[in-house]
């Protein structure tokens, strides 16, 4: 099978991973930067062009869209769902889930368990807002934050105050989130294919870090989930309707809440703290989805 990987870099370890994973399981591999894609939109022919040559023969796409890049980068992907090819995310879903605050607005109509959140345009009446999210402390959101760039901890209600004011004077658009003190600066990230969970892991903040993220120097361990984890992470990914997806979930005194939803996880922390051949798992999903979407396709004719 032909497969692309829509990657801005084919150095990350995630793209790298994909590619050694299809090769190795018999597949054509090309990884794709999707900002040097060009469209032909026309309902007789529609093309992708790259690099002067009009890319063919693909069946499936796996998109590993940046978050600053995701207008164009989904614009990309439609292109190819146009041309009748299988994505292992499809462009909406990744659109609907990189809106943090339509995610979580659409996981809250679905009754999965979330921070208990607030969200406001102006600045008129701060302290409602914060009194509405349970009071300080609590969490800071920048909408277009990521890898926990823009979040911020506010241990007082002057603090929280100071930093929603901060932000919305340079119109920036931001969550109030409740800070769940029991999960003690940890979260759980769940990788979710398809309608199961196949690897997990607890990240851990570095010491006086609330934020969890590999990134920021936290650290990773394997954890088992419980069958309530297990089922909320799932359900989330279903809302979305994502395919491929991480899940960030807390722990919390009231059961498992989900944090956020990733649908370009990356592969490093995941495989390399449970010794699970994620990427593996991604490629087989994916090859077996194309052979049944356009088996379904040739029966309808």
């Amino acid at each position: 099978m032909k497969i692309a990987i829509l990657s801005q870099d084919s150095s990350l370890y995630s793209t790298r991973r994909l590619r050694e994973a299809g090769e190795a399981q018999g597949h054509e591999m090309q990884i794709i930067n999707y900002l040097r894609c060009y469209m032909n939109i026309t309902a007789h022919k529609p093309a992708i062009i790259y690099r002067g040559k009009t890319l063919e023969d693909f069946e499936a796409v796996i998109p590993r869209i940046g978050a600053s890049r995701t207008f164009y980068g989904t614009a990309v992907v439609r292109q190819f769902e146009v041309m009748g090819v299988f994505s292992a995310n499809d462009s909406q879903a990744i659109s609907r889930s990189r809106d943090k605050l339509r995610c979580l607005q659409i996981l809250a109509r679905k009754g999965i368990g979330l921070p208990v959140t607030g969200c406001a345009h102006a600045t008129e009446d701060i302290d409602g807002l914060i009194e509405n999210v349970g009071g300080a402390p609590l969490v800071i959101k920048l909408l277009e934050g990521t890898q926990g760039i823009g979040v911020v901890l506010a241990e007082t209600h002057q603090a929280a105050k100071s930093v929603i004011e901060a932000f919305r004077g340079l119109d920036a658009n931001i969550l109030v989130q409740e800070y769940i003190k029991e999960a003690e600066g940890a979260d759980i990230r769940c990788f979710v294919i398809g309608d199961k969970v196949v690897a997990s892991m607890k990240r851990q903040g570095a010491e006086g870090e609330f934020r969890s993220n590999l990134h920021r120097g936290g650290k990773a361990e394997k954890i088992r989930l419980t069958p309530e984890e297990r089922s909320t992470a799932v359900r989330a990914v279903k809302a979305m309707g994502l395919r491929v997806a991480g899940v960030d979930l807390l722990r919390s005194n009231h059961g498992a809440l989900v944090l956020e939803i990733n649908s370009s996880p990356g592969l490093e922390g995941i495989e390399n703290t449970t010794s699970i051949d994620v990427a593996g798992k991604i490629i087989d999903f994916v090859a077996k989805s194309a052979i049944q979407v356009k088996t379904r396709n040739d029966t309808q004719y």
